[in-house]
């Protein structure tokens, strides 16, 4: 696979903040461990506790080193008023170049199979995705690290094939792992609000090229140690309270049209929560409408002359349904 690389490199504006979380690892109440084989393990949520603040530290490292996120208390949702707030200069490539959780690790079948998917810096070196000849990046380093939403350590047969795919030796390799029903790992799941956003951009044809800033907020939801409930509040933070406000060159037509087509309100699906949708489908994801995957409220704003179209709504009634 030829490799085209190209300013900044996330992995390398990565390296800083995985570097932090080790530091910190006994305050954050993770573990850094080694397997036999050399790869470097960061459990935030498997045998470790982790917390909400090593999730928003590893929704800094999803992002690549290009977005920031915050925890912030509001009264506006009434019973759940802690939010997760993202943002990124650079969205395209720090959501979709590296957030993104599009690094697909399964393998095996059966009891002892393993299936997950892989987000963060090393997806632009080693995956095979097509998204990145889209994006025109690749990059490329002596050390990769990649964050897979798995409640166990992933076989050596995966972890060997992630270092090849990179071109790195398997020590130089760092995975962090979040279950989804972690806090840790619930946290940087919600806090793919502005991630979803583009996504669905990119799925409606618009223009990444003309996406330049870009920012989103949505409620931290309660885990649960049930992994269906646990998926379905992480999604259905985003799907029924989340909120994005896009910067764009556009005009007035192209911004209005993006903004009433981004809400997860135009989906045929919406209107239950994730779970039920999840489960009526034989939990088969391919079965759900791709366009339900997006913020619940959007402002898109033309740079080109000034003008900010609003569409979606936020819907509580739906959101105490889901997070009771």
């Amino acid at each position: 696979m030829s490799k085209q690389i190209s300013s900044p490199s996330l992995n390398a504006l990565t390296a800083i903040l995985v570097n932090n979380l080790i530091d910190n690892a006994s305050a954050l109440r993770l573990d850094v461990t080694r397997l036999d084989n050399g790869c470097r393990i960061i459990d935030a949520g498997i045998n470790a506790p982790g917390g909400l603040e090593s999730g928003r530290l590893i929704t800094e490292i999803c992002m690549g080193g290009l977005g920031t996120a915050k925890l912030r208390a509001s009264t506006n949702f009434l019973n759940w008023s802690w939010y997760i707030d993202v943002h990124s200069t650079n969205p395209v490539l720090s959501c979709l170049g590296s957030q993104y959780a599009g690094w697909d690790l399964s393998h095996g079948e059966g009891k002892n199979a393993f299936n997950a998917l892989g987000s963060g810096p090393a997806r632009a070196i080693g995956s095979n995705e097509k998204l990145y000849d889209e994006l025109g990046y690749r990059d490329s380093g002596d050390y990769a690290y990649l964050v897979i939403e798995s409640d166990k350590i992933p076989p050596e047969e995966v972890v060997n094939k992630i270092a090849v795919a990179c071109d790195i030796s398997v020590s130089s390799l760092t995975l962090i792992m979040t279950p989804t029903s972690s806090l840790a790992g619930s946290i940087q799941v919600v806090g793919r609000v502005l991630e979803t956003a583009l996504h669905k951009a990119h799925a409606l044809n618009f223009p990444l090229e003309n996406i330049v800033d870009g920012a989103g907020s949505a409620p931290i939801c309660p885990p649960s140690n049930d992994f269906l409930t646990a998926m379905s509040r992480t999604n259905d933070a985003i799907l029924f309270a989340g909120q994005i406000q896009l910067f764009v060159e556009a005009s007035d037509d192209d911004a209005r049209d993006l903004a009433s087509k981004l809400p997860s309100s135009s989906s045929d699906d919406y209107g239950r929560p994730f779970g039920e949708i999840f489960k009526d489908v034989g939990y088969d994801f391919y079965k759900i409408d791709p366009m339900l995957f997006s913020p619940a409220q959007v402002a898109v704003s033309s740079l080109s002359t000034g003008h900010t179209f609003h569409a979606g709504k936020i819907d509580l009634d739906l959101l105490n349904k889901s997070f009771n």
